[in-house]
């Protein structure tokens, strides 16, 4: 479905009233009563849950599944399911400078990706709302290829190995954001939760630089892309990831929003950044509502404010959970209308 992303974001920036974009995809499992193991293979049950989500709740904008072992596994790493929690690759393929050489850039539509793509699809041809597509960024990517130790001792010491894993990690990466758009989506969120253990000089070189190229290729005004940081190092890298050019930041709650917010750009979009296991798994509807209102207040003098989770909302949440974060925001909005 056709939204206007720029009318979209220049309502945000021009408004009082704050919207409302978690990542938060879960709770629909349990609303359809699906295997989470199924979910995660099926791109029309996918829809479904999100379908089914969007039914419950008012976010403003809609994300598909943020499951950062498709990606990897369309490259050939093994993946492990379970019933608990997201699916997780299991073993490295290419933790050497020899691997590396070797590694094939997979075509768009392997493994799982054609099934993140159905999703995709269904969800812009049948939701009410704007759509954000959601796909890991370039360095968590080569993370899970090469395991994190090792991409991290590649970074330092082997540094022309780890370009190269980067540089075809992110040749897929720009190939599946236009895939995205193809489908129908109206923006697109890249998750780098790895490039929180990067000092700010390293995020740089071995993120944003490469977090650039895929923004370049896609976004425009009417598909803004936002970049996902949710590592306790994101309050010393907010440069590095500004240099990207994406519309917006999403930061998870290893940091302090408040305290941020003044390092933004005008125009660029931040957002979060409510605990997802913290808070809202743990925490009572009371609970999560104290939260959500005490960081909707916190930020209100900041225009460029989107409420969020910190991350993506893992299984177990309940809805009463849910419900509270949106009740929280209700009630602040009723005060600034």
């Amino acid at each position: 479905m056709q939204h206007d992303m720029k009318r979209f974001i220049r309502e945000i920036l021009e408004s009082p009233r704050r919207r409302a974009i978690p990542i938060m995809t879960s709770p629909g499992i349990e609303l359809v009563g699906a295997s989470p193991a199924d979910v995660f293979r099926d791109g029309a049950l996918q829809f479904r849950c999100i379908e089914a989500l969007a039914g419950e709740v008012h976010a403003d904008a809609l994300v598909t599944f943020m499951d950062l072992s498709v990606e990897a596994e369309a490259f050939g790493s093994p993946v492990r399911y379970s019933e608990h929690e997201n699916p997780t690759v299991s073993d490295s393929i290419a933790s050497t400078p020899e691997a590396i050489e070797a590694l094939s850039v997979p075509g768009v539509g392997t493994k799982r990706t054609s099934e993140v793509l159905r999703c995709a699809q269904l969800c812009a041809e049948k939701l009410d709302r704007p759509v954000l597509g959601g796909m890991i960024g370039p360095f968590s990517l080569a993370g899970r290829l090469a395991d994190m130790t090792e991409i991290m001792i590649l970074a330092a010491v082997e540094q022309e190995a780890a370009a190269q894993l980067l540089d075809k990690a992110t040749s897929f990466l720009v190939e599946y954001a236009k895939a995205f758009r193809a489908a129908g989506v109206n923006g697109l969120i890249i998750a780098e939760p790895a490039a929180g253990l990067l000092s700010p000089d390293m995020c740089r070189e071995f993120a944003a630089d490469y977090l650039k190229r895929i923004v370049a290729a896609v976004q425009d005004d009417d598909f803004p892309v936002v970049v996902h940081n949710c590592g306790n190092a994101a309050d010393r890298q907010i440069p590095a990831l500004v240099s990207t050019g994406a519309a917006a930041l999403h930061l998870g709650n290893a940091v302090s929003l408040p305290e941020l917010l003044p390092q933004m750009p005008p125009r660029v979009l931040l957002m979060g950044n409510i605990d997802p296991v913290g808070v809202l798994k743990d925490g009572t509807p009371e609970t999560v509502y104290a939260a959500t209102a005490g960081l909707l207040r916190a930020t209100a003098a900041w225009p460029n404010y989107v409420l969020s989770s910190g991350c993506d909302v893992p299984p177990g949440v309940k809805l009463e959970n849910v419900r509270a974060f949106f009740r929280a925001l209700d009630d602040y909005n009723r005060t600034v209308e």
